[in-house]
């Protein structure tokens, strides 16, 4: 009992980051989502201009002033008034952060799961087990020699940051026009791709 108890809080705690998670994208709370996308925006343009040591360097010393002055300021007024509120990052330094033996086991066989995935993939792709799947692999790869060229990492991931924080938004109101669009590109691609796989000899995917 006591162990489904644990699983049933820890899959609802599961859900209540995943909400979390799709509010924030969504900006249902404008203020919230704002501030995380310029901080992640801040950060990122940050670290186009400075090393990332320079930039923790420069976090933890901003971080460090704002507590320490905060500590100092709370001391000497507790000093003034005669007071005894105790430390006041008290109710913080209480909070268990530490992760479980649980929760290490469930995000390692996670990891694993993905990797094993991952390599299994590029094992079918690479050995061409399928080779239109193995084709649209190259063709991608080949676009992502123009992208990388006109790119670097740290732009891609500012690019990556502006659509989640855009595209929900724009696909939630026009969700009806972006969906008949995607599918009229849908049917063109599965087309296009009938047409090579019939042209192509061992090429037609095997009927399961």
């Amino acid at each position: 009992m006591q162990a489904t108890a644990d699983v049933t809080k820890k899959e609802s705690s599961w859900s209540g980051w995943k909400g979390q998670a799709i509010d924030l994208l969504y900006w249902r709370n404008v203020k919230q989502s704002g501030a995380v996308f310029s901080s992640v925006l801040l950060l990122l343009f940050s670290l186009t201009q400075f090393s990332v040591v320079s930039v923790g360097a420069y976090l933890a010393l901003a971080a460090l002033s704002a507590t320490i002055s905060f500590r100092i300021y709370k001391s000497v007024l507790q000093a003034v008034q005669k007071t005894d509120e105790g430390h006041p990052f008290k109710a913080y330094l209480e909070i268990e952060i530490a992760l479980s033996q649980d929760q290490i086991s469930k995000y390692a066989d996670k990891i694993l799961l993905y990797t094993n995935t991952c390599m299994k993939e590029l094992r079918r792709l690479f050995l061409v087990q399928d080779l239109i799947d193995s084709l649209k692999f190259a063709v991608l790869m080949w676009l992502l020699t123009y992208v990388g060229a006109l790119f670097n990492g740290l732009t891609l991931l500012i690019l990556a940051v502006v659509s989640m924080f855009t595209m929900p938004v724009v696909y939630e109101k026009h969700q009806a026009q972006i969906d008949q669009y995607v599918g009229l590109i849908r049917t063109q691609v599965n087309s296009v791709v009938g047409k090579i796989q019939a042209k192509i000899p061992g090429a037609k995917r095997k009927e399961e």
